[in-house]
């Protein structure tokens, strides 16, 4: 999965609005809606806010994590 696919996954699991991220992060909606979209990316460092507030790691937003099979 890419970036915007599991940027998108997180924030729904979440229960999170793109407002209400971009509020978090001091950023427009407009940009939330471009990161989901593949239109554009976050820099690392916003990357790492967003997995912090989502609950998750950079890692597997940026698609470098995956589980091991059970």
């Amino acid at each position: 999965m890419s970036f915007s696919e599991l940027l998108k996954q997180c924030r729904k699991k979440q229960g999170v609005s793109q407002a209400r991220l971009a509020a978090e992060l001091g950023v427009t909606q407009q940009a939330v809606g471009k990161w989901e979209n593949g239109k554009s990316s976050p820099d690392p460092a916003t990357v790492a806010k967003i997995a912090e507030l989502l609950n998750t790691t950079a890692d597997y937003l940026l698609g470098l994590y995956r589980p091991a099979a059970a």
